[in-house]
């Protein structure tokens, strides 16, 4: 391979999974220190693929074999060894199950595979927890009616349903994270609606508490399991209620969390990205493991960057052999991570069932703050998250990244929201009703003169 000199010391970063928050963030965190950074997506138009962070947008389906061949297509065509970064769960076991394919051509920090596969199914994982001493809810793993039947009057409710794995399919029917139930007919009817999109659903006991307790660690092992960077957080609100994902969460000092957070991985002699869920049970006190989730940057790697805790860029120098950054030590600032449009819903619930006042929730936001979407110097992707609330998503808008398939390889198809009519709430705003073509131009052409106007503003820096 060749390539300059300085790209033999600083290599470019290819970020599969651009099309989703996680992507866009992480993208941006490497921009920032000038790292070329290319994105591979599923769908080239969402809103996350507006972000200036990236040099060039490859689109394939980043769920299948296709996205292996896409990322052999880019490492030959930039001629160098680059770093991979996976963010969403089917990116990472993809790569997992071709790694020896792509060792060549990309650095990435992952365990064997087997290793991932333990840790990230959700059927394996409770049995993992208990050969190792790992507190964790009862769990029940449901594969047929007789399991759900039998689960049904041994669980205490109320208790919380989900998939061993969101594979694709069940992706393709709902949005759903999770369902709770508070009785063995809820338990019996949810198993019947949600059995048909998953082999397996993992049934585990409620762990009560208000969602201040639920704490979150995220760290970066090395190659010999040793924490290099770990951050804790905790959530302040999260949207849907009671099993929705993180609205707005605020970095904090919990030793209990980081502790058992390393026992786990360490167990498991990981290497890489790893997040733990964690929830302090109201009435015992105990910490109780919610899940792992492993191989990927999440929302909070951001908030760690934002109060100069430098994970990803830890993780990058590790691979390729850099020094490690100096600041790799969480100061506790208090510094929050939000996603505004997100929290507005969940601020509205609260608010309108009482449980959440005006002034509670504007000192809840006040503060040092990491957001999940908006930035001064790439607002795009901000503008285009608030569109879809009035429209459906349209075309990429011009003047972003350059985009196009790999040499022979079809670009994927975007994944279809589904309302999942039986149990009805949905997390985002894609199913509005389109607006019409000429508006469609104009918020176009509106968005590619401020990302011009940004562009000069800047000096043409990512």
């Amino acid at each position: 391979m060749t390539g300059t000199a300085a790209h033999r010391q600083r290599p470019p970063v290819v970020v599969v999974g651009l099309d989703c928050i996680t992507g866009m963030q992480t993208a941006r965190v490497y921009a920032r220190r000038g790292i070329p950074v290319f994105g591979v997506a599923r769908d080239a138009g969402h809103f996350c693929c507006r972000t200036r962070a990236c040099k060039q947008l490859y689109t394939t389906d980043i769920d299948g074999p296709a996205l292996i061949d896409c990322l052999l297509s880019i490492a030959a065509e930039l001629e160098e060894k680059l770093v991979l970064i996976p963010c969403t769960d089917n990116c990472v076991l993809q790569i997992a199950h071709h790694r020896q394919r792509l060792e060549p051509w990309y650095y990435f920090a992952q365990p064997a595979p087997e290793t991932i596969e333990r840790l990230t199914d959700k059927s394996r994982f409770p049995q993992f927890a208990t050969e190792h001493g790992l507190p964790i809810p009862k769990s029940f793993n449901l594969t047929t009616l007789a399991d759900a039947q039998t689960s049904a009057r041994e669980v205490t409710y109320p208790a919380v349903l989900k998939p061993a794995i969101k594979t694709v399919f069940w992706l393709n029917h709902t949005n759903k994270k999770a369902v709770i139930v508070n009785s063995a007919d809820e338990l019996l009817a949810a198993f019947e609606h949600y059995s048909v999109w998953t082999r397996t659903l993992l049934l585990q006991e409620w762990i009560p508490g208000p969602l201040e307790n639920h704490y979150t660690c995220d760290a970066y092992f090395d190659a010999h399991s040793r924490p290099l960077v770990t951050f804790t957080s905790h959530k302040l609100r999260q949207w849907p209620p009671h099993t929705g994902v993180g609205s707005i969460s605020q970095e904090c000092d919990n030793e209990t969390v980081r502790r058992e957070a390393i026992r786990l991985f360490q167990a498991a002699g990981f290497h890489g990205l790893g997040y733990v869920e964690m929830k302090r049970h109201e009435r015992t006190g105990e910490y109780l493991i919610i899940e792992p989730n492993v191989g990927r940057p999440t929302g909070r790697s951001t908030c760690a960057e934002a109060t100069s805790v430098e994970m990803l860029y830890t993780m990058y120098c590790d691979l390729v052999g850099l020094p490690l950054p100096a600041n790799r030590q969480q100061h506790f600032t208090a510094t929050k991570w939000i996603y505004w449009k997100r929290d507005l819903r969940a601020s509205w619930d609260l608010w309108r069932r009482g449980e959440l006042t005006l002034p509670d929730w504007w000192r809840s936001t006040r503060g040092p703050k990491a957001c999940a979407v908006f930035s001064w110097s790439d607002p795009v992707p901000f503008l285009a998250d608030w569109l879809r609330v009035i429209r459906k998503p349209v075309e990429p808008m011009t003047g972003q990244a350059r985009t196009h398939t790999a040499t022979g390889l079809p670009p994927g198809n975007q994944l279809t929201a589904s309302t999942d009519a039986p149990r009805g709430n949905r997390s985002d705003a894609a199913a509005a009703n389109p607006i019409p073509t000429d508006a469609e131009a104009a918020i176009g052409a509106a968005s590619t003169a401020l990302s011009n106007s940004e562009s000069a503003l800047h000096g043409g820096r990512q």
